[in-house]
């Protein structure tokens, strides 16, 4: 028997959403997106910007990219590091599904392998891996974690270096003479025109990029 079918809409999985911040013990929430950030060095910064994070192949929480909503804890990194080159990073980053991680037997290095996509340690949670008492997340997939801005650096020069490297590699960077299409009303690459044709339903002139339609 044949499907009728008469209209779509794409679920977000909230990479467009407005970031929030969260204090050390809030819990996070699942399909939200927050403002964390990353210590690391100047050079390990414009690889960071240019070519995305990297799984760590271990730490307190196992595999995977280390960031942290307290941007004092991410300024003390990378450890044995002048001040001179550190670089604090501030990022994007979609947790999904979270475990909290308080004490010594709370899947502190199975948590991915139990369907959780990010290990999350809550700021003065006791736990003795953690003896200074500050917040710490583990994202397992680097694709949830973006770099929007340069939180810190060791001076103005490394800062604008920095900065303008984020910028040029932001959706949407360098598309020229952008506009809105009419119908969707979203940004067109490179001033290139979307694709519009009537629906085979209802009739109505509908953009194919547009992220719903429901015929009336």
């Amino acid at each position: 028997m044949p499907v009728l079918f008469s209209g779509w809409e794409v679920v977000d999985d909230g990479a467009s959403l407005p970031a929030e911040k969260l204090g050390g013990s809030q819990i996070p929430r699942k399909g939200r997106v927050y403002i964390m950030y990353h210590g690391t060095t100047v050079d390990n910064a414009r690889h960071i910007i240019t070519e995305g994070f990297l799984q760590s192949p271990g730490g307190m929480l196992g595999k995977g990219v280390y960031v942290s909503r307290d941007i004092n804890k991410a300024a003390v990194y990378p450890r044995h590091h002048p001040s001179t080159d550190r670089v604090v990073l501030e990022l994007r980053v979609r947790p999904g599904r979270v475990k909290r991680i308080a004490n010594d037997n709370d899947l502190q290095f199975d948590w991915h392998a139990n369907r959780y996509n990010t290990a999350w340690v809550p700021a003065n949670c006791g736990l003795s891996a953690a003896p200074a008492g500050m917040e710490e997340d583990c994202v397992f997939n680097p694709r949830r974690v973006m770099v929007v801005g340069i939180a810190n650096a060791p001076d103005d020069v490394v800062q604008s270096e920095l900065q303008q490297l984020v910028d040029s590699m932001m959706p949407g960077a360098g598309d020229g003479a952008a506009v809105k299409c009419s119908l969707c009303k979203r940004k067109t690459q490179h001033g290139a025109q979307h694709i519009n044709q009537q629906c085979w339903k209802c009739g109505k002139n509908i953009c194919i990029l547009a992220t719903k339609h429901f015929c009336p």
